[in-house]
């Protein structure tokens, strides 16, 4: 039985999914899935892994941070290739793209090298 029912069952959202505990209210994974159908992005573990890391980072930073989210999700990943792993993944980019996926904002003055710009 659920030990805080409120936080589990919303009446417009359902049931909270518990593979995403960090996730910003409203957010639903089917939504994820069919903007990553759309975008021509392959839903594999390492995405989920990527949207919960994010959403995680969000939950416990002040201010998120560019710079901060870059390198957290760089050494995250380190093992499969970091960043360079990551891009292949979400070609739209690791921060802009993942942060979208996460239903987050883009951290301030980040731009992905894929979209033009430097982070």
């Amino acid at each position: 039985m659920a030990e805080n029912m409120s936080e589990i069952m919303n009446p417009v959202l359902g049931i909270k999914d518990k593979n995403f505990p960090h996730a910003p209210f409203g957010w639903k994974k089917v939504e994820v899935e069919s903007t990553a159908k759309s975008d021509g992005i392959n839903i594999i573990d390492d995405v989920w892994d990527v949207v919960r890391a994010i959403q995680e980072y969000y939950k416990k930073a002040t201010k998120p941070s560019a710079r901060e989210l870059h390198d957290a999700l760089d050494e995250k990943f380190h093992s499969k290739g970091g960043l360079t792993y990551l891009y292949q993944i979400l070609p739209g980019g690791p921060i802009t793209q993942g942060c979208v996926l996460a239903g987050l904002a883009v951290p301030a003055g980040s731009v992905d090298a894929a979209e033009g710009s430097v982070e």
